[in-house]
């Protein structure tokens, strides 16, 4: 046989045995006729979805991490010093303002569990002089959706966990949660708590199985 003939045919297997593969991946369908004609073609498709779950209270982004603290503020009136009324944050206290703060939670493998922690009492760094967290109160109200994120409530120690249903196996909570200071004992005078001191820092942990 002529080696150039040779090598043409070895260059034709060659190139069948490389479409071939991808011919077999697609589908094609041909019709002939005097009548009506219709032709079908299918297309599989596959999407892989992670298991996902975020939590956001305070300053956030959603599906980020970010390492802000938010610091919520109260100062309490002379002449109001444990008579049972309510203080509200200051103003810069929390990422919306004036003791709000943003709390999301968002996860896609079931029921969700959200709870909050504290070291014990809050102190202001003088033997024996602390504030209970039961003073701090958190009041959620709707922020974009429908559902409203229950607060834990906040004790020394670790709170009851928040049960948050999942609707087919998706929960997507948010709300505005608002601290206020009950103020409903009096006591040393002082600064309490503080960034990461005196006890003055809550964790919420969301907890996803």
């Amino acid at each position: 046989m002529n080696r150039n003939i040779s090598r043409a045919i070895q260059q034709v297997v060659f190139a069948a045995a490389l479409v071939t593969p991808f011919a077999a991946s697609a589908e094609s369908n041909f019709q002939t006729g005097a009548g009506v004609l219709n032709a079908t073609a299918n297309v599989d498709f596959t999407i892989t979805i992670p298991k996902v779950l975020f939590l956001q209270v305070g300053t956030g982004t959603v599906y980020a991490n970010n390492n802000a603290v938010n610091l919520i503020t109260f100062t309490v009136p002379a002449a109001n010093v444990g008579d049972g009324n309510a203080v509200a944050a200051t103003a810069g206290s929390g990422d919306l303002g004036n003791g709000t703060v943003t709390a999301m939670v968002r996860g896609n493998g079931g029921n969700v569990t959200l709870g909050a922690s504290t070291l014990g009492a809050i102190g202001n760094g003088a033997p024996g002089d602390s504030i209970s967290w039961t003073q701090i109160t958190t009041t959620p109200a709707a922020l974009t959706t429908a559902t409203v994120l229950p607060a834990p409530t906040l004790v020394n120690g670790s709170s009851t966990n928040v049960g948050l249903t999942a609707v087919n196996k998706v929960v997507n909570q948010d709300a505005r949660w608002t601290y206020s200071y009950a103020n409903s004992a009096v006591v040393a005078a002082g600064t309490y708590g503080g960034v990461n001191t005196n006890n003055g820092r809550v964790l919420y942990t969301a907890s996803l199985p």
